[in-house]
């Protein structure tokens, strides 16, 4: 099982000393955060995107991802989310297939819909065709990292003829996929017709959505002839705060959550870690609390925390993943160990599902000429 943190660049004032960090600070601090948590052992270090204030996610992930690539040897990289509806997906197989290359297979994505409705016209786009975008746009994305040349027309973007993506994936092999939902059977449905990743990032839900969202999920994914129902691939969402003893933790974060935009105003600090992932308490509260979520999902494959959010301080997130990586995860990781049946398979890996596709290839397509695109193959027809 993979373990890992998640930044959406939240840019927000710290409420107990009014202090709101710059945005070369907060891109820095996320550097920091990527390479103190291969430090300590982490998997997986993910990445949003927004194209609005007060986020300094990157608008483009693969700039992030290779520049934490070159700083590290083992971190995998993934993105949460990267926007399927209002990117081009020609850009989207050139950009991730090239920092693939880049990061040596290090790199998965995770595509969603997007959250902020106001990005939809920016980029062009109506907010209304959010799901007809999406399985549109990640059907040519498909086609464009599988087959050397697609020709392809659609709803949503001019055609395309004997159109070539470049450079063509790793290895021969595509980087693995999760479809990134909260709410939308519409997305889980489409991971499971194609056999990938589904990706619940339940941190402001009710475990029983979770379990009915994943629950779908694992049901057509079977439908789809992909394999049993429990071998299919889930990622989940969650949010922690971790202090020696509770009453510490509690007492810390609490002025955090009262005024978090995404937090405060609502539900007290207490109704919500009842009712959602968010634990704040010791690392044994953690586990406990974390050791359970299979129990309602099923085994499943990664597990991302978000802790850099609501105005907490520098020092503080660094703290947080220290905690994490060595007092927190490495149990997680072994209770997740014990209990997964010996059917139920690993988080997906570049290198395993190259060795599942019978090896690495040499991937170049060479073409006739720039004018046409056409390959050498296609010459000779």
């Amino acid at each position: 099982m993979q373990f890992g943190i998640f930044t959406i660049g939240d840019v927000t004032a710290d409420p107990t000393t009014g202090r709101v960090p710059t945005e070369n600070e907060r891109i820095k601090a996320t550097v920091e955060m990527a390479r103190l948590a291969e430090e300590v052992g982490l998997d997986v270090f993910a990445t949003g995107e927004h194209h609005n204030p007060p986020f300094v996610a990157p608008a483009n992930p693969p700039i992030l991802m290779a520049h934490l690539a070159a700083q590290t040897e083992r971190l995998l990289f993934s993105t949460a989310t990267t926007l399927i509806t209002t990117n081009d997906p020609v850009r989207l197989a050139e950009d991730y297939a090239y920092v693939q290359h880049l990061a040596d297979g290090r790199v998965d994505l995770m595509l969603g819909r997007g959250n902020t409705g106001p990005v939809y016209p920016w980029f062009g786009k109506d907010i209304r065709e959010g799901i007809a975008l999406a399985v549109e746009n990640y059907a040519l994305l498909r086609r464009l990292w599988t087959e050397d040349a697609v020709t392809w027309s659609g709803r949503f973007r001019t055609p395309l003829q004997s159109f070539t993506s470049t450079p063509r994936p790793l290895d021969g092999v595509a980087p693995f996929v999760w479809h990134g939902s909260i709410r939308s059977p519409e997305i889980a449905e489409q991971a499971a017709f194609y056999g990938d990743g589904f990706f619940h990032n339940n941190i402001f839900w009710p475990m029983s959505h979770t379990r009915q969202m994943v629950s779908l999920y694992r049901r057509r994914f079977e439908h789809h002839g992909h394999g049993r129902a429990d071998q299919a691939i889930v990622g989940l969402g969650g949010q922690v705060f971790v202090r020696a003893n509770s009453q510490d933790a509690v007492r810390e974060f609490r002025p955090y959550f009262d005024d978090a935009p995404v937090y405060g105003h609502g539900p007290s600090l207490e109704e919500f870690t009842r009712e959602t992932p968010l634990t704040v308490g010791s690392p044994q509260q953690v586990i406990e609390r974390y050791a359970t979520m299979a129990d309602h999902v099923g085994d499943y494959q990664r597990q991302l925390f978000l802790i850099d959010h609501a105005g907490l301080p520098q020092h503080t997130v660094l703290e947080q993943i220290e905690l994490l990586g060595t007092q927190v995860v490495p149990e997680l990781r072994r209770i997740a160990a014990a209990r997964k049946p010996a059917h139920v398979p690993d988080a997906p890996t570049h290198a395993a599902r190259v060795a599942a596709a019978g090896g690495a290839r040499d991937s170049t397509v060479h073409a006739v000429d720039d004018v046409t695109g056409r390959t050498a193959e296609e010459a000779l027809r």
